[in-house]
């Protein structure tokens, strides 16, 4: 029955029995945008309060990454993803608005840092010396050649004036280029070379 959901569907949503802990499995089947797939967790965010969460949650990111030959990860507040994700932009006819992609996938750039951002190789090349440019605390090599970068300790920080100043400064410091500008409803003229990635799979 799964199966079918999955043929059909091509995504599939799975809860547990605590209902706050979720994964959403939505891969590209149809080839028209290759990078729009996502594996995304879901839980409740008090966990990030403890260290040793903290730590297995990093793990488990590279982990999957791996897994998946991911070149990205993000994680953080679900609201935080939805003000740098999307917009609403209202209709041409004047009744009610359409909520709109600022940035589709991450061939197209950024739409931002949160609390964490795990980079792989396409990122690692674009921003290149940069990344050594951020403080070590803020900045971590990992194992496979990524490399997180993490504003703030906690992601409760987020959406609060010294996390956004925090990931204001490292954008500066990665090249403002590399991320849309939503004040200016700019894309990145900057991206990552991920046409490789075409040919692996």
């Amino acid at each position: 029955m799964l199966a079918a959901h999955y043929d059909e569907s091509s995504r599939f949503f799975i809860g547990a029995k605590t209902d706050r802990d979720f994964l959403h499995f939505a891969p590209e089947r149809r080839g028209k945008y290759p990078f729009v797939g996502s594996f995304s967790w879901m839980t409740s965010v008090t966990e990030a309060r403890k260290v040793g969460w903290r730590e297995a949650h990093l793990r488990q990111v590279v982990e999957i990454m791996q897994l998946l030959g991911s070149p990205l990860a993000q994680s953080g507040l679900g609201d935080d993803f939805e003000r740098k994700n999307w917009r609403l932009v209202p209709n041409e006819d004047g009744f009610g608005s359409t909520r709109v992609f600022n940035v589709r996938d991450y061939s197209e750039g950024l739409s931002g840092l949160y609390w964490r951002n795990v980079f792989g190789a396409p990122f690692v090349d674009l921003f290149g010396p940069r990344l050594d440019a951020i403080p070590a605390p803020q900045r971590q090599s990992l194992d496979g050649g990524l490399v997180l970068v993490q504003p703030y300790e906690l992601p409760t920080q987020a959406m609060t004036p010294e996390g956004d100043a925090a990931e204001g400064q490292l954008i500066a410091t990665l090249g403002r280029d590399a991320f849309f500008d939503l004040p200016t409803l700019t894309k990145p003229t900057r991206v990552p070379d991920v046409s490789w990635m075409l040919h692996k799979h």
